[in-house]
């Protein structure tokens, strides 16, 4: 009688054993890490978007008939984290690839890990061109615009002005530094008369605006480049306004017009500045409404480009790994390289050269509307068109 028992038992353990090895057979994993406990305002819109995006692509019949699921870590904003967060998506729950990120020190961190450990990486929102060029890796991917794009994006309207004396407002870490170091280079080389006359680099997500302000006054520039953003910027803001720097004076501004950075301002958005952004309450195009219309049914509120960022990343990967028809690393490689996908700013096309995607940005003007800063005047930029030639990124990017 317990002889049978136990076989009846070790029969169970056995069908059991089958079953969770059908189940894992018919799931996908893809793990993602951001820095959700830091930056709420942003990585918040930015998980309801991919959670979203793995809603339809599983009502759609998930990837090659398999259900995606999709593991997520906070990385607390710290590399050392997100690197520790990689390794155990890797080796505990076996994704088939790593997503996400936002802060440009951390998406280097796990460009860094994917390359050590051989692990396909599509990075989601780091801005650094560092992510593709100079420490850009066979294993790493971006979709979100450059600061490089967003620069060239961005000169070409500051291009115009007729202001020659500029300085600059810049978190000083990887994406600040980035950011200037790019736009004054392109700036510089369409308007050899500009000078720069100040620099000012606050620690990010600690500024003391006063003083920043104070100096950037005293330096008398003509027009500002601003590349602060979250908290940071709102107190820029508010003690500009209050101390008239940007009275008579251009601004142009990385982000600025993002709503998840613009509304914080509310009554005090300053007007007229040039930004990036994202003005979803203007934007007619069919793929973006019907993006609209799913993320406000969802959740009954309206997006930020967070939400567009989150969104794209999950559909990207889950297109690169139905055109796989595998999780195998390199295959996976092979199949992001020159794929195009549809996205709620239209068509995007991830280059083989550099695995960068040609998403653009809208470009416009701050404007301040019922008590609520807003941006007005966005024209779309494709981003493929503010990319530098390919014999130019051959000598920014190391061989693979």
């Amino acid at each position: 009688m317990r002889r049978r028992t136990m076989l009846a038992a070790g029969l169970g353990l056995a069908v059991a054993g089958l079953t969770g090895a059908a189940r894992a057979e018919d799931v996908i994993k893809i793990g993602e890490i951001n820095s959700y406990s830091l930056l709420p305002a942003f990585t918040e819109p930015y998980r309801k978007g991919w959670q979203l995006a793995v809603e339809e692509i599983n009502a759609a019949g998930g990837i090659n008939g398999k259900k995606l699921v999709v593991v997520s870590k906070d990385d607390s904003g710290k590399p050392a984290d997100a690197q520790t967060a990689a390794n155990e998506l890797v080796s505990s729950e076996n994704v088939a690839m790593l997503a996400g990120t936002f802060l440009s020190n951390i998406g280097l961190a796990v460009s860094d890990f994917a390359n050590q450990k051989k692990v396909f990486f599509l990075a989601a929102e780091p801005l650094t061109d560092a992510i593709t060029w100079a420490k850009g890796n066979k294993y790493t991917f971006r979709l979100r615009p450059s600061n490089y794009m967003q620069a060239a994006m961005l000169v070409e309207e500051a291009a115009k002005l007729p202001a020659k004396r500029w300085a600059t407002i810049a978190p000083n870490y990887e994406y600040g530094q980035s950011a200037v170091a790019v736009f004054k280079k392109l700036l510089s080389e369409k308007r050899p008369d500009i000078q720069w006359v100040d620099e000012q680099w606050p620690p990010q997500g600690k500024i003391d605006a006063g003083p920043v302000v104070q100096a950037v006054a005293a330096a008398n520039p003509e027009a500002i480049l601003n590349v602060t953003f979250g908290a940071d910027l709102v107190k820029l803001v508010r003690e500009g306004n209050t101390r008239g720097l940007f009275k008579d004076r251009k601004v142009v501004s990385f982000l600025t017009g993002e709503p998840e950075y613009l509304d914080p301002l509310k009554e005090e958005t300053p007007e007229g500045w040039i930004v990036t952004g994202y003005p979803w309450y203007s934007i007619k195009t069919p793929e973006h409404d019907a993006f609209l219309k799913a993320y406000q049914a969802k959740y009954n509120d309206y997006p930020r480009l967070g939400s567009i960022v989150g969104y794209q990343t999950i559909k990207s990967a889950a297109a690169i790994l139905a055109k796989a028809g595998s999780t195998d690393t390199d295959k996976l490689i092979a199949a992001a390289e020159g794929l195009s996908v549809p996205s709620p700013f239209g068509e995007i096309t991830f280059r083989k050269i550099d695995h960068q995607s040609t998403l653009g940005a809208y470009v416009g003007k701050t404007a301040l509307k019922d008590g609520k800063g807003i941006m007005v005047d966005a024209v779309y930029r494709k981003g493929s068109d503010y990319l530098p030639s390919d014999a130019e990124v051959g000598k920014l990017r190391p061989k693979d």
